[in-house]
């Protein structure tokens, strides 16, 4: 099955928040989720946040940075770079959607990565980006 998730999720399985124990519960029955350098971008930011908030250490962030890149290394996670079409197709998703569900950039270009990608299901832990996902005809969780 091929599964795309938010950065959210990818945040939480690395720093422990709510939704940690969710996102190991899914992680756990072993799917391939896609990797895009929007992944990649947003999650850096977050453990640097972190770092900037005092929430973690800079040793603890530089372990957490090295732990995601062996995952990278290892296959982890099905990379690819960001669709083509990503872009347009997030600007044609807030037309049409972002004045009822309040979406933002980042939610709805997730969501454009994911239809692009031909993504059979959509992960995230963000009600606006469900609810757009599940209005463009994706399976969410």
């Amino acid at each position: 099955m091929s599964i795309y998730a938010d950065t959210s999720l990818l945040v939480s399985l690395y720093l422990t928040d709510r939704h940690s124990a969710e996102a190991g519960r899914r992680i756990g029955s072993n799917p391939t989720l896609w990797l895009t350098p929007l992944h990649v971008a947003e999650w850096t930011h977050a453990v640097e946040q972190h770092v900037f908030t005092r929430l973690l250490s800079r040793g603890e962030a530089d372990r957490l940075h090295e732990r995601f890149q062996k995952h990278r290394a290892s296959g982890l996670w099905r990379e690819t770079a960001l669709p083509d079409q990503a872009l347009d197709l997030c600007a044609q998703l807030g037309r049409r959607h972002a004045a009822r569900l309040g979406i933002r950039t980042l939610g709805a270009l997730h969501v454009a990565c994911a239809l692009e990608l031909r993504a059979e299901r959509f992960w995230t832990f963000d009600d606006r980006q469900r609810r757009l996902a599940k209005a463009e005809g994706l399976a969410t969780s």
